[in-house]
């Protein structure tokens, strides 16, 4: 017998193993999750005659739209198979009843992350469309001024929060509720990075650092007018060291040198919300918690 049911506090060693299995974090990393963010109703579970073969995580954001009132929306998170159980076609029953439990719950979207580019195409075959972009690059130290202005400082996740909002509130975003930037905090300090606000005389700025491999630091976002992200960027070698930094931000108008990636995808729950659907493709998700 297979079904979906939200986890117990039981399943976690279960759980535990399919996360290592199919994103080869570390004990710190999962530790991170079940000790900032879990409960048992935030995962769901696919069991197989009793035994866990798949799972997902969610967070509960909101995609705020300018004009628009906002949308509850469930952030999929973690959605892994055990690898002995692929092909089967447990991952797309798992999303559908996963659609079915946030029906139940009021919430109108779902969105997701693709862990790679070539999930692109199982996330669009399970309804999902693309709506997030954003814009990234590679620099090293040879590519960073000199400090003009020690803007930043380290700041609480509400706090981060706050000006995210402020500083994308002219477009159409995803929004994290403060327990979630709450995990995202954590998963910062495990790897020398954290959140960091700041004021210039350009405006204000935040900054999400999170460490990678091989002396990379992934700025997970950078958020201000150009040129306060500029007096931002230069400070990265006090704030988030590095050997290199993969550095992310909101698409916009002459990103020469940026890559314009397809990060992150939408489904609605709600028929005729979709059918009435403008459909933004340059929306911006920014944190994934990858």
């Amino acid at each position: 017998m297979i079904q979906t049911r939200i986890s117990r506090p039981g399943d976690i060693p279960a759980q535990r193993e399919l996360w290592k299995l199919a994103f080869g974090d570390d004990g710190a990393y999962v530790d991170n999750f079940y000790q900032s963010y879990y409960r048992p109703e935030r995962v769901l579970v696919l069991e197989e005659d009793g035994v866990v073969r798949a799972m997902t995580a969610w967070f509960d954001t909101s995609f705020a739209m300018p004009g628009r009132p906002s949308l509850r929306a469930a952030y999929l998170y973690a959605v892994a198979t055990h690898p002995d159980c692929r092909g089967r076609g447990l991952a797309g029953k798992l999303l559908a009843d996963a659609d079915n439990y946030f029906r139940g719950l009021g919430i109108p979207a779902v969105t997701t992350v693709p862990a790679e580019p070539s999930l692109h195409k199982f996330f669009g075959a399970n309804g999902f469309r693309e709506c997030f972009v954003l814009a990234q690059t590679q620099l090293s130290p040879g590519d960073l001024g000199p400090v003009r202005e020690d803007c930043l400082r380290p700041v609480t996740p509400r706090e981060y929060g706050k000006v995210r909002e402020r500083l994308l509130s002219h477009m159409p975003h995803i929004s994290y509720p403060e327990d979630a930037l709450a995990y995202q905090a954590g998963c910062c300090a495990l790897s020398g990075g954290g959140l960091y606000c700041g004021t210039t005389r350009w405006g204000p700025v935040c900054l999400c650092a999170e460490g990678g491999e091989g002396g990379l630091m992934v700025i997970k976002e950078v958020l201000g007018s150009p040129q306060s992200r500029a007096i931002a960027l230069d400070q990265l070698p006090q704030v988030a060291p590095g050997a290199r930094w993969l550095v992310r931000k909101p698409l916009s108008p002459g990103d020469e040198g940026w890559e314009k990636w397809p990060f992150a995808m939408l489904k609605l729950l709600n028929c005729r919300l979709e059918d009435g659907w403008d459909w933004p493709t340059d929306a911006y998700l920014g944190l994934a918690f990858d």
